[in-house]
């Protein structure tokens, strides 16, 4: 068995901080790095790729809604043009300091309103996966497995990475229970570590209402800015080796996609 692990990261913006990137970064494979819309500055961005790339960890753009008051967690109503011209903008941002650096982009994650959208009104997940295949097809999509944004970019060729939550409660259609709701958030990292193991070991996710769900990730999701992010980064990193499973870069974990071939 292989996983990859990611975390939302580089999402702090001027003066202001958040997360905790530097202690979290070691017990990852991939980060996704937000572009200066919903959080992150050109500052932030170079400072998390050069970091990133010390410690041997991935790079992928995490674009969102421009929406830095809402942190892109709110709902926004655009036109295809514009949501395809955004994600081209925050990528195209992003691959720009992984080249000064040295490297270069491995996947795309979309952020929160956006992400959430995507999995549901396919014209969305389509604009997001047309602006990925127009600047690097290589790209991989990183998307909520079995969800709609996922097909759109099998669909237009890409690599699709199938992506769980460890730190997220699911309801019973697969989908994830709103933060503003009680529970929606696992906060201990029992919680936490449990579900990992459930999804890599077993396929498996126990919904918020008790029922046992199949799901298939390859990659799974602790948020930088979940409380005590580190530390459970840590114990699921340690508890899947534990159980036999490999920690692998997204890259590494996704098959190629129909037609082509892995970078």
């Amino acid at each position: 068995m292989r996983i990859d692990l990611n975390s939302d990261l580089g999402e702090a913006f001027g003066r202001y901080s958040l997360g905790s990137d530097r202690d979290l970064m070691p017990h990852i494979t991939s980060a996704n790095v937000a572009c200066g819309y919903h959080a992150g500055d050109p500052v932030v961005m170079a400072r998390t790729v050069r970091h990133a790339r010390h410690c041997g960890v991935n790079v992928g753009a995490h674009p969102g809604f421009p929406d830095l008051q809402g942190f892109g967690r709110r709902r926004m109503s655009l036109s295809v043009e514009e949501i395809e011209a955004f994600v081209v903008y925050q990528v195209a941002a992003l691959s720009g300091f992984a080249r000064a650096e040295g490297t270069r982009l491995a996947h795309v994650k979309p952020h929160g309103a956006l992400y959430t959208m995507a999995t549901e009104e396919e014209e969305i997940a389509e604009a997001i996966s047309r602006a990925i295949k127009w600047l690097d097809e290589d790209l991989i999509l990183v998307g909520l497995a079995g969800s709609r944004l996922l097909q759109a970019g099998r669909d237009a060729g890409l690599r699709v990475a199938r992506e769980a939550f460890v730190d997220r409660a699911y309801t019973a259609d697969g989908a994830l229970r709103s933060r503003s709701l009680p529970g929606g958030i696992l906060k201990s990292a029992q919680e936490v570590t449990t579900q990992a193991l459930q999804i890599v070991r077993d396929g498996v996710v126990v919904t918020y209402e008790g029922e046992r769900l199949r799901i298939e990730a390859d990659t799974l999701c602790i948020h930088g800015d979940t409380p005590n992010a580190p530390c459970m980064a840590r114990l699921v990193r340690r508890r899947l080796l534990e159980a036999g499973v490999r920690i692998c870069p997204m890259d590494q974990v996704v098959p190629p996609a129909p037609g082509g071939s892995a970078r």
